[in-house]
């Protein structure tokens, strides 16, 4: 049997210790076991229980095309986005081919796991991340310590991103495993950048203040929620200009579920 070439010491740890089945994002791969060689499955998570026949048969080649875009045709910025398509299943003949599609459908995901798994590992911080930036992403170095724990929440929310967030701000801790997949983040995206942009501008905004009830403060707060998990279907998803974008509704209503500020005179010193 010939042997397999794989070139990456990452995947190679990772195949190690993949078991019959795993989760990897939204994808289910399945270890399928031959005479000679193993080959694997890979489909949907939401479509483990579906018969193959009914499912499509999607090629290795496919899978990048597949990756690009949700069900609904919209383009997925963040490939870690819980948005991926279903109704499709890809068969890979070896590992050499599963260490390919796993790159289509989350890039450099197996990378950043075989990074963590190192002894030496070192997580970088927000803070070390925007001190890097120049141009106009340079301003996202003047958002506070809880201005950019709001905005990290907000973007990198389950809802948004599967990937789990090593790296924080100080009084925002790092993802619990149990929330995200086995994907790691090892430092913002370009989404996240682009989002923390976009909220430092918003609070240099001039400020309206509104004086409402609780049962009205609970009426926004059930709207957005609404429009948040049902976007127009117009708006793109990496549009954080968008009033109406998901990560930006997010962001508004952690504000309003966060202690109001105390007066000047009840502050402590």
């Amino acid at each position: 049997m010939p042997k397999l070439t794989i070139n990456s010491p990452a995947f190679l740890q990772w195949l190690a210790v993949l078991p019959e089945q795993l989760i990897w994002g939204q994808v289910r791969i399945l270890t399928l076991q031959s005479s000679e060689l193993a080959s694997f499955e890979l489909r949907h998570i939401a479509d483990k229980d579906v018969p193959p026949e009914s499912l499509a048969t999607t090629s290795i080649s496919q899978l990048r095309a597949l990756a690009q875009n949700t069900q609904s045709g919209q383009f997925r910025p963040v490939k870690a986005s819980p948005n991926l398509r279903r109704g499709w299943r890809s068969v890979a003949q070896d590992a050499r081919q599963l260490e390919e599609s796993l790159d289509l459908l989350y890039p450099g995901s197996i990378a950043d796991w075989g990074a963590v798994q190192n002894p030496c590992f070192r997580v970088g911080t927000f803070r070390e991340f925007t001190g890097r930036q120049t141009g106009m992403y340079r301003i996202t170095q003047l958002l506070d310590d809880l201005q950019a724990g709001q905005a990290i929440a907000a973007c990198c929310a389950v809802s948004f991103c599967l990937k789990r967030r090593y790296w924080t701000v100080d009084g925002l801790a790092p993802d619990d495993h149990s929330i995200k997949s086995l994907i790691p983040c090892l430092e913002p995206c370009a989404v996240m950048l682009e989002f923390a942009r976009k909220a430092i501008k918003i609070e240099r905004e001039d400020r309206t203040y509104l004086s409402l009830a609780a049962s009205e403060i609970a009426s926004i707060r059930e709207a957005l929620e609404h429009l948040s998990k049902h976007p127009p279907d117009e708006l793109r998803e990496g549009d954080v200009n968008a009033s109406a974008n998901p990560r930006r509704l997010q962001l508004l209503l952690g504000k309003l579920s966060a202690p109001p500020p105390l007066p000047k005179e009840n502050a402590p010193e």
